[in-house]
């Protein structure tokens, strides 16, 4: 029988047959699978089998289901096609700008998707307290977002500092955590040794900001797992690789931020296909990418078991793993590429209360000196802090020193304008209103005309990303909280490549430079940022001029 690929219909009942990949007994044999009500009721070992594999799904670790600008029941049409059956989700995007109305209305919009999304609880909303975000979720609306069921862990504590110097207010928020028995998640880059121990100490569990082997090493020391991630921007897998054959049973897999044109490529099942063709033994790569998520995490998906949710996917071979069939709950939710459940239209909430930018508007003042340069590493969130010699407090395009501006999109606030090397624009600016973690809009440009007619581009629209130069534009809309789309993903993609292409057109070299372009106003994230306050210092935790 075939399996129903419907959320308003009963799952059918089926069996299928493959050579089945145990992960917690690491063997593979010839196997028929019957599936009654959504569950596996019976393994069976029979002579022969297909040649091809049955495996538990995919499951990304750590993401914000909000970066891929894709509404969640449409995030989770698109990754069920690369046999992902279950994400682990930040909602801490929607929010900084809606509070707990967002978090709420990710939980609902995920109902009856085609994957399971599990929700956390953040608890750095916002991020610093050197930013103007949209809300603010203080320790009692933290502590009741934990007590509810869709809840299941409390996400990335962004705050190291307030950590390690022991925050009253965030280690109360850590504290209804552990009371609960929720796991925690970490978000602590560059942190190292006696630093990443006392972290740990804290209750923290993960990491998924190590951007090197020795990072990586301080922390599963100090007892903590790490989330291996390559998302459109930041890219760590190849530094952390060789944990997966030194302490494989310390990782898993996660993606963070993917976009929409990488979402489409594919997911999870990237990087278990990279850590095979390195070396990986397939039954290892699975267990990082299937089994550790769930065990850690505590969250009802099937493992290919007697009794477990039919949570289960079939593919061609163990080497490129293309998946033929993506079962969730018994139903069938992808085969072949391509999704079988229905799309769905979803509601826009929004926040956008800012004026329109005038060029004047950008104009530091006058004269040169020596600036502070917030220097971007193509792959990586961590920035440097360069300087430069100014003649006038413009952009300098021949030398790649660009005007950076954040604005305030919650009320309306003069601008914030730093600069910032390695973009590489030749003309006009880009601009975006997915600027992690506040969510305020932000731009690079070469002149204050591109960079106001991009960023009153985006307040016409109440949020997007977009590229231009002179009367030419390139834009998606995101009219959900400006961080999502209201369209389908195959659009969105289209959409989204076609302003990326445009910003390389104007000279960008950076592989993902809308994606790098939402993490220059990321605090936490050191060295130097930009929020719509002023130019950060990640690594003292403090305000610095432009000018030196």
């Amino acid at each position: 029988m075939t399996p129903s690929s419907r959320a308003d219909l009963p799952p059918a009942a089926f069996a299928v047959r493959g050579n089945l990949v145990d992960l917690h007994r690491k063997r593979i044999f010839p196997a028929e699978v019957a599936v009654e009500n959504g569950r596996i009721v019976r393994i069976q070992a029979i002579p022969q089998a297909p040649p091809h594999f049955l495996v538990p799904g995919f499951v990304d670790a750590h993401v914000h289901v909000e970066s891929s600008m894709l509404a969640p029941a449409e995030f989770a049409r698109v990754a069920a096609r690369h046999g992902t059956v279950a994400t682990l989700s930040d909602p801490h995007e929607i929010a900084n700008v809606l509070g707990v109305t967002g978090v709420r209305y990710m939980i609902e919009q995920a109902r009856g998707a085609a994957i399971k999304i599990f929700y956390g609880a953040s608890p750095c909303v916002p991020a610093t307290d050197f930013e103007s975000a949209g809300a603010r979720l203080d320790a009692a609306a933290v502590a009741e977002l934990l007590a509810n069921p869709a809840i299941h862990y409390l996400s990335e504590v962004m705050n190291f500092p307030g950590v390690l110097g022991g925050d009253p207010e965030l280690m109360a928020k850590i504290a209804a955590a552990r009371r609960l028995g929720k796991p925690i998640d970490g978000h602590a880059p560059l942190v190292r040794g006696e630093a990443a121990a006392r972290y740990a100490a804290a209750g923290i569990e993960t990491d998924h900001e190590c951007s090197s082997l020795e990072e990586a090493l301080d922390k599963v020391n100090a007892g903590m797992k790490i989330l291996i991630r390559e998302g459109s921007a930041a890219r760590n897998y190849a530094a952390l690789e060789p944990l997966l054959f030194s302490h494989p049973d310390q990782c898993m897999f996660c993606s963070d931020d993917a976009h929409p044109d990488t979402l489409l490529l594919g997911h999870i099942n990237l990087l278990v296909r990279r850590a095979v063709a390195a070396g990986v033994e397939p039954i290892e790569a699975l267990r990082v990418a299937c089994l550790h998520p769930v065990e850690h995490y505590r969250i009802p998906v099937g493992l290919l078991r007697e009794g477990d949710p039919a949570d289960f996917l079939v593919v061609e071979d163990l080497r490129d793993f293309r998946v033929r069939q993506t079962y969730v709950d018994g139903r069938l939710v992808a085969e072949n590429g391509r999704s079988l459940w229905p799309y769905r239209v979803p509601e826009t909430p929004n926040q956008f209360h800012t004026a329109a930018i005038r060029p004047a508007d950008l104009a530091l003042p006058p004269g040169g000196g020596t600036v502070r340069v917030i220097e971007v590493d193509d792959g990586q969130l961590v920035t440097r802090t360069g300087t430069a010699d100014l003649s006038r407090m413009q952009s300098d395009p021949e030398r790649d020193i660009l005007k950076i501006v954040v604005v305030n999109r919650y009320r309306p606030a003069p601008p914030a304008v730093a600069f910032i090397r390695n973009f590489g624009l030749k003309r006009g600016a880009i601009a975006s209103s997915v600027a992690h973690d506040s969510h305020n809009l932000v731009a690079v440009g070469v002149s204050d005309e591109d960079l106001s007619r991009a960023i009153d581009l985006l307040i016409g629209h109440r949020g997007g990303v977009c590229a231009v130069a002179g009367e030419a534009s390139k834009y998606v809309a995101l009219p959900i909280a400006g961080l999502m789309s209201d369209q389908p993903a195959e659009v969105v993609g289209a959409d989204y490549a076609a302003v990326e292409a445009f910003a390389r057109q104007l000279g960008s070299p950076l592989r993902a430079p809308l994606m790098t372009l939402s993490f220059m106003a990321l605090l936490v994230i050191p060295e130097l940022k930009l929020s719509d306050r002023g130019l950060f210092d990640g690594r003292k935790f403090e305000f610095v001029p432009v000018r030196i």
